[in-house]
């Protein structure tokens, strides 16, 4: 056997966001940073992991792929309206004050197709959120309330997480396009 047949890669899906959603979510770091230190995230890596799997071989990539193309999804608009910190691990984040039912539903269908093809991943209480500091320091205080960012997610990707001497950089390895909104 090749070394090839025990590659693995880190994957996670995730909302990728587009040029103005990435451009309005980068300009709420400088402000952030200012309060709270830390590093800003490279503008380039900025999302919303849905779900994390970890370590998979190279090998499932396409059972990952037929995996997400079961889901039907809904698109829908993210509104990030609050900046929040968690202490545990020194993260500043873009949250919603409200999940749109829509993300929820997208997250517990891709859960239940990944668990149907045996895949195993993170299952801890899922937050949708987007991390915009590391290595912050914040107290139980509220933080500013910064300038809303309207998300319009019209499908979900498959990432993989790879690093360089710059940091975690990722690549995304294929999209899943969401069925159009339905108007009522």
């Amino acid at each position: 056997m090749s070394d090839a047949s025990f590659s693995r890669l880190r994957v996670f899906f995730a909302l990728w966001p587009g040029a103005p959603e990435r451009a309005a979510l980068a300009d709420w770091q400088p402000p952030l940073r200012e309060l709270c230190g830390g590093k800003a995230m490279r503008a380039d890596t900025l999302h919303a992991t849905l779900v994390f799997l970890g370590d998979v071989s190279v090998h499932s990539l396409e059972a990952l792929r037929l995996a997400a193309k079961e889901v039907e999804g809904t698109a829908f608009d993210l509104r990030l309206d609050n900046a929040r910190y968690w202490g545990h691990n020194h993260i500043a984040y873009a949250a919603p004050s409200a999940v749109p039912p829509a993300l929820s539903a997208l997250v517990g269908e891709l859960e239940q197709r990944l668990r149907a093809h045996r895949f195993r991943f993170d299952s801890h209480a899922w937050k949708p959120h987007v991390t915009l500091l590391r290595h912050a320091q914040w107290s139980d205080d509220p933080l500013p309330v910064m300038p809303e960012v309207v998300w319009r997610a019209h499908d979900f990707v498959l990432v993989q997480s790879l690093r360089d001497e710059q940091g975690p950089r990722y690549e995304v390895l294929a999209r899943f396009p969401l069925a159009p909104r339905r108007v009522i």
